[in-house]
């Protein structure tokens, strides 16, 4: 097994759009109706998509790719969080998902902290995470990694609102 991790291309939008919804579905499928899980993949994960974001020069992506099979991936860009203290400049880590069958073996710890250093690569930065509520070992995760719950939303999945916490990881210094 040669797992690899490698910055995303807009050439790779295709293989990003597969990835992202079926990560999503091994993930969170079981939680929504059919028609809204369709609804919600057929917007957020469409290739098109994925094409404008690999080509933005403010978003990254890291694939994390097993014998050159896409098994993970992280996205990070400008905050885009519904929270009153988010500012100009501050980034987000917008999706950090891998295959079940390669979660466990610090993968997604270096799969974050890739996507990490690229959002710092100017200097530290106030960092913001969305996660779903009910999802224990990535708020966890983030915990231990310096991230503390300000605030929630609600993210739609088709007619579905899950409730999400906002957790934020403040620049080293901030007041």
């Amino acid at each position: 097994m040669t797992v690899t991790i490698r910055r995303a291309t807009p050439d790779d939008a295709a293989t990003l759009s597969r990835l992202a919804a079926r990560t999503f579905v091994e993930t969170f499928g079981h939680l929504y109706p059919p028609e809204d899980l369709e609804a919600f993949l057929a917007d957020a994960y469409v290739v098109e998509k994925q094409h404008v974001i690999l080509s933005h020069p403010d978003y990254a992506v890291w694939l994390l790719e097993d014998d050159g099979e896409a098994v993970g991936h992280a996205a990070v860009g400008p905050c885009g969080l519904p929270h009153p203290d988010v500012a100009p400049g501050d980034g987000e880590l917008k999706r950090l998902y891998l295959m079940a069958s390669h979660q466990g073996g610090g993968w997604g710890g270096r799969l974050f902290d890739t996507a990490m250093g690229w959002l710092e690569r100017d200097g530290p930065r106030t960092l913001w995470i969305g996660v779903w509520s009910g999802n224990l070992g990535a708020q966890r995760f983030y915990a231990r990694r310096g991230f503390e719950p300000v605030g929630e939303y609600l993210f739609p999945v088709g007619r579905v609102r899950d409730l999400e916490f906002i957790l934020r990881r403040p620049a080293p210094g901030a007041a």
